[in-house]
């Protein structure tokens, strides 16, 4: 079982940054991938980035050149840098990963971009 915990959301202008955090605990070592989703108000929740265990990063058209997703070995901890973060990015962030045999979820992290 793995268990993630998100941290790192809050209020941003326009133009400026947040770092994201996401803590899996439990059996890590089972971890394929790490991924971050979001769920804006009256939508579905979207694909935003994905990171492999190789190391191979993956980030939807809308947030690429701005996101950076980045990871720890262990796989316990998964980060999403946020620049140049836009109205259009608020929304309910998510962590996800890929297990063997299944996925789990955190509870997301709301980052509202507002002047």
């Amino acid at each position: 079982q793995v268990s993630l915990e998100e941290s790192g959301g809050g209020l941003v202008q326009p133009g400026g940054s947040l770092r994201l955090s996401c803590a899996a605990r439990g059996r890590t070592f089972s971890i394929y991938n790490t991924n971050w989703y979001r769920q804006a108000p009256g939508k579905d929740r979207e694909f935003v980035a994905r990171l492999q265990s190789g190391g191979t990063t993956r980030y939807a058209d809308s947030v690429k050149g701005r996101f950076t997703i980045s990871g720890v070995e262990d796989r316990s901890m998964c980060y999403l840098q946020m620049n140049d973060l836009k109205p259009e990015d608020t929304a309910v962030y998510f962590c996800n990963v890929v297990l063997w045999g299944g996925e789990a979820w955190g509870n997301g992290t709301l980052v509202t971009v507002s002047a």
